[in-house]
């Protein structure tokens, strides 16, 4: 996405271009920064660095992406050299393209927003490209609602990038969101409810180890007197031989010895406590939905969506890696034309995936059968561009 749309040149323009609906956006947020009403750090920290389910669905999306191979190419030909391809194969001295595009799907997907900054030398072109992180980035939008800047907050400091001279420093991709106007709306935040269940009942699950792996029960006082209760020595005492001696997997199966006076009634597992894994693995299923990963892929049991792997690998690729990937190349060519003041198109090369190949193939053949076609339609439905002579 790119930002230059300020002209501050002309007094008078001859035409303007703006939303309607820019002036009551402007309204409400004008001169300000507009505050993300998700807890970036939280949701990442209980939804990624704490969940299988989702650091797996994430790090199967991101590196998937990442390691699509990647065309440049304009109406007329395709790029083998030229300084944008050299400058994704090389973004920075710490990153390459795949690591460099993994940081940068990774931030979509558990914040919905994506930050690209440029770094360009004295003359405009660019040098090296960084990933920003989403939780540290505000938005500062202006008077028609777009953003004149954005804030950059590490500790205590703040760096403002001004988008209102020039070309745009920071290239800002995001996710659809129905009601936010500046930030993105991200998968772990849909997946959110699915995660609080999976990350409780892993803590049951623990709880349970750490009481023998075995239902509760419940110890009886019948004292010789006919009292049913215990002094408070006695019950300090009880429940301190409970802790020490019968709890935890180290005292799994501890014979228990209960003086005068004490019974033990063990309860069993409710029809609840039964279908208990069940939930676990629908919460499971639940966030590997969100993130449009095929539960398949993830070992979660019980799909029976796909017929086989390589159907749900398929799937993954056309309808979850593939528009992912191909919208993010998109923003970036766009965003960089403005810098080598042409018109190109960074994309993924279909081709060159093995998942899709028998896709592939199928069109290639279908396209070259195609006799009321000619050959400069077939190379547009294909996606190539013209022939030399064309």
């Amino acid at each position: 996405m790119a930002f230059n749309f300020f002209n501050r040149g002309a007094a008078t323009p001859p035409q303007t271009k703006a939303s309607a609906a820019g002036p009551v956006v402007a309204y409400h947020g004008a001169g300000r920064v507009a505050w993300s009403p998700r807890d970036v750090v939280s949701l990442t920290r209980s939804g990624f660095l704490g969940n299988p389910i989702g650091f797996r669905s994430v790090k199967l999306i991101a590196e998937a992406a990442s390691a699509l191979p990647l065309i440049l190419q304009d109406s007329e030909r395709r790029y083998d050299m030229h300084p944008l391809l050299a400058l994704m194969k090389n973004p920075n001295l710490a990153q390459g393209r795949a690591e460099l595009l993994e940081a940068l799907f990774g931030q979509l997907l558990l914040t919905g927003n994506g930050y690209l900054e440029v770094v360009a030398g004295e003359d405009g072109t660019p040098l090296e490209l960084h990933v920003l992180r989403s939780d540290r980035m505000n938005v500062v939008p202006g008077g028609d609602g777009w953003p004149v800047a954005y804030e950059y907050a590490v500790g205590g400091k703040k760096h403002r990038f001004d988008m209102t001279n020039g070309a745009a420093p920071i290239c800002h991709i995001k996710s659809f969101s129905p009601q936010d106007d500046h930030y993105g709306f991200s998968p772990l935040q849909a997946a959110a409810s699915a995660i609080d269940v999976h990350n409780s009942a892993s803590r049951w699950s623990k709880g349970l180890l750490d009481n023998a792996a075995r239902p509760s029960g419940a110890i009886v006082y019948r004292g010789s007197d006919g009292q049913g209760a215990l002094t408070a020595d006695q019950y300090d005492r009880l429940v301190d031989e409970m802790a020490s001696q019968h709890q935890g997997a180290a005292n799994a199966g501890r014979p228990m010895l209960l003086e005068g006076g004490l019974d033990w009634k063990p309860m069993g597992f409710s029809p609840s406590d039964m279908e208990f894994q069940k939930t676990k693995e629908a919460a499971a299923r639940e966030i590997a939905t969100a993130f449009g990963v095929p539960p398949m892929l993830l070992g979660i049991p019980g799909d029976a969506t796909y017929a086989n792997y390589a159907e749900a690998n398929r799937a993954f690729y056309r309808l979850t890696v593939l528009p992912l990937a191909t919208r993010v190349t998109a923003a970036i060519s766009g965003w960089l034309n403005g810098f080598y003041d042409e018109t190109v198109e960074l994309r993924p090369d279909q081709d060159q995936v093995p998942a899709l190949a028998v896709e592939r193939d199928a069109q290639w053949k279908r396209v070259g059968a195609a006799i009321f076609l000619t050959d400069a339609e077939k190379r547009a439905i294909l996606g190539l561009p013209k022939q030399a002579d064309e």
